[in-house]
């Protein structure tokens, strides 16, 4: 079993996005299974300028950037996995234009022009089994509380496996960042008592994906827990705005990292 993440973190091997790849790097380890990681801030991959050419026959399904950067090589190794992990953090409520830019680099695997219907049974072109149909995990972090702020990665992401018949194995969602420290304050776990739970279920999520292909509902639910502590009482209510303002002041209370810090 070869698993193959592709990290779209601006921030590389520094950021939270990283900072959970290696808990589900731990689980994929101790599975058995064989892990790499692509990290796209360090590569050349330039962006489509939908040229076309990948469309005809001088250059079918070839890029023209592809012995001009690091694209191609990515590709290879997408086609040798048997399990992908796009994972990348929420910036302006979607994934990162370094993830965003990768995936546009896909057009020159594809054939636009032939016209077919998935296994799925959508309406759509040719495209490259090898390399998009892989069954698929997605690893989605941000510094917001708000379920709302994810949401549109994760449909876009539900959207594209669909149209490329790759199976999704797994949803790893982990929001609150900010206030955990993003995995570098020590403190955090004495903070927030379920921090340590949440971050245990991503390396559970490794071992199941190792050993089984595919990461449980339970465990999945579980590594999106909600962090910051909200007393039973309140929580039928904690949507009102006069309980979001306390819940402001509480999730202040346990940042205590400075912006310089993040």
């Amino acid at each position: 079993m070869k698993i193959l993440a592709i990290n779209g973190s601006h921030r590389g091997s520094e950021g939270h996005t990283r900072f959970l790849i290696d808990r589900l790097a731990a689980g994929i380890n101790k599975g058995g299974a064989d892990f790499e990681v692509v990290t796209l801030s360090t590569l050349n991959i330039n962006h489509c300028i939908s040229c076309g050419k990948c469309n005809t026959k001088a250059h079918y399904l070839r890029c023209i950037f592809e012995e001009k950067d690091d694209m191609k090589a990515v590709l290879d190794k997408m086609a040798g996995a048997d399990i992908l992990v796009f994972a990348t953090p929420i910036y302006i409520f979607t994934m990162t234009g370094l993830f965003k830019n990768f995936l546009d680099r896909l057009y020159s695997t594809a054939d636009v022009f032939d016209l077919q219907l998935t296994r799925s049974g959508m309406l759509f072109h040719h495209m490259n089994h090898h390399i998009c149909s892989k069954p698929l995990v997605t690893l989605i972090c941000c510094d917001n509380s708000e379920k709302e702020t994810p949401k549109n990665a994760i449909v876009y992401f539900r959207t594209y496996a669909k149209f490329h018949d790759a199976p999704m194995v797994g949803e790893l969602v982990r929001n609150a960042g900010r206030f955990a420290g993003h995995g570098k304050d020590p403190k955090a776990h004495h903070r927030i008592p379920k921090l340590k739970a949440a971050y245990d279920a991503f390396e559970r999520a490794g071992m199941e994906l190792a050993k089984n292909g595919i990461i449980s509902r339970s465990t999945q639910k579980k590594a999106a827990q909600n962090i910051l502590p909200i007393p039973p009482l309140i929580k039928p209510f904690k949507n009102l705005r006069i309980v979001k303002k306390k819940l402001l002041e509480q999730a202040r209370r346990v940042t205590s990292y400075s912006e310089g810090d993040v």
